[in-house]
């Protein structure tokens, strides 16, 4: 019985991490499974947005990505979490100011204090231009948004 029980409760807890892996995706701003719309998640820390090629690609977190190069790859799987977009690429002034998912133009990027940040660019608005006004704050605001909205 001891063994029954403890099948079910080990199956029950390999369901639980599959669903957990989906609900972390579904927050992201994904094109068919894809991150930043194809584009390179280590160019940006040359300070380069390179669009990425799909012969060059890895998963994190449920979440493709690609790279423009094999060597951007390795280096993004060596530690991707420090790669990754905040706020599961959506436009940071959005998120701190309305925490709304708002798309974003993966050329228009910042990287704060080590960590990528996409914004908005289209119809005459520029959110980076806003966000740098009030960098401290709407980072903060960013911070604790996207946790409420990953608690969901």
């Amino acid at each position: 019985m001891r063994h029954f029980i403890l099948i079910v409760l080990l199956g029950i807890g390999i369901s639980a991490l599959g669903q957990t892996a989906a609900e972390r995706t579904k927050h992201f701003n994904l094109e068919k499974g894809l991150a930043i719309q194809g584009y390179d998640p280590v160019a940006y820390f040359g300070n380069k947005a390179v669009q990425g090629n799909k012969k060059f690609s890895a998963q994190y977190k449920g979440v493709t990505y690609y790279f423009s190069s094999e060597g951007n790859k390795s280096t993004f799987i060596k530690n991707p979490s420090k790669y990754e977009p905040q706020y599961g690429g959506w436009c940071a002034f959005a998120m701190g100011d309305t925490r709304k998912k708002v798309e974003v133009n993966p050329e228009t990027f910042k990287i704060v204090d080590g960590k990528l940040y996409l914004f908005y660019n289209a119809y005459f608005t520029n959110t980076l231009k806003s966000w740098d006004r009030d960098e401290d704050r709407l980072k903060a605001q960013a911070d604790k948004h996207w946790t409420i909205i990953n608690n969901k």
